[in-house]
């Protein structure tokens, strides 16, 4: 199929403006398009027309435009965590044969809205749709330490390893913090223990936890920390998918 030339070339000169991170002036973008100055003109006053280009009114150079951060802002909003995380799960799944949760904050809770299922007989599944405790489950726990999730005002015990104090809470978290995992040790069902590890946007803001569960057999405190670091590992992976760029962010 022929291209639309004049198209084409606006296409192109965003592109050329995508890696210039001063911009660029109109002799500039006419030499790297090899067409004369005048038609490069014409081409950057229309794409700044629709938004899509500014120019500077001191140095007279374009950059990219605000228009570009609206579409992309429209994309990301159509393309669900959900949707970006599955084949996640499922290397979790593999990776460590334990059923694999994906969970966000909703109602002051955690809601798992998706899970890989592990093959093994004996395996913790979570009905999609759940709501859970923030401060007795490893989901639960990564929203508290790293996202807005609110402090609950009761810590109700699930079984006698549920923390009910505050202040044991509270160290609990920011060990969770400085590790980059929580761990849910038999806290909110006897029998199972998980882990979780934070889920981070492109403006570095917490939109959810993923995690593993299973029988305290299989992950047992021994491998806790083995455990911990392929959820971490795949957190960020996840993370880095959704544009996070952790080395720009402060601290």
């Amino acid at each position: 199929m022929a291209e639309i030339q004049a198209l084409a070339k606006g296409l192109k000169i965003l592109k050329l403006l995508e890696h210039a991170r001063n911009g660029m002036g109109t002799t500039e973008v006419a030499n790297q398009m090899s067409i004369d100055k005048s038609s490069a003109s014409r081409l950057l006053r229309t794409l700044a027309n629709y938004g899509f280009v500014e120019q500077d009114e001191v140095t007279a150079r374009y950059t990219l435009g605000s228009q570009l951060l609206s579409l992309g802002q429209h994309l990301l909003n159509r393309i669900t965590l959900r949707d970006h995380a599955r084949p996640y799960l499922h290397q979790l799944v593999d990776k460590t044969g334990e059923c694999a949760h994906l969970a966000i904050l909703a109602q002051g809770q955690a809601l798992y809205i998706d899970q890989a299922e592990s093959t093994a007989a004996l395996r913790v599944e979570s009905e999609i749709g759940t709501l859970s405790p923030l401060h007795c489950t490893a989901l639960g726990k990564v929203m508290l330490a790293l996202g807005n999730g609110r402090f609950p005002e009761e810590l109700k015990p699930f079984t006698h390893r549920t923390v009910t104090d505050r202040a044991t809470l509270e160290a609990q978290l920011l060990q969770t913090e400085k590790r980059g995992y929580a761990i849910d040790d038999e806290e909110y069902n006897y029998g199972v223990r998980c882990v979780a590890a934070p889920v981070y946007d492109h403006r570095g803001a917490l939109v959810g936890a993923i995690g593993i569960s299973g029988p305290a057999g299989r992950v047992t405190l021994e491998r806790v920390d083995e455990f911990g670091t392929v959820v971490k590992d795949t957190a960020i992976a996840l993370s880095t998918r959704l544009g996070y760029d952790a080395g720009a962010q402060p601290g």
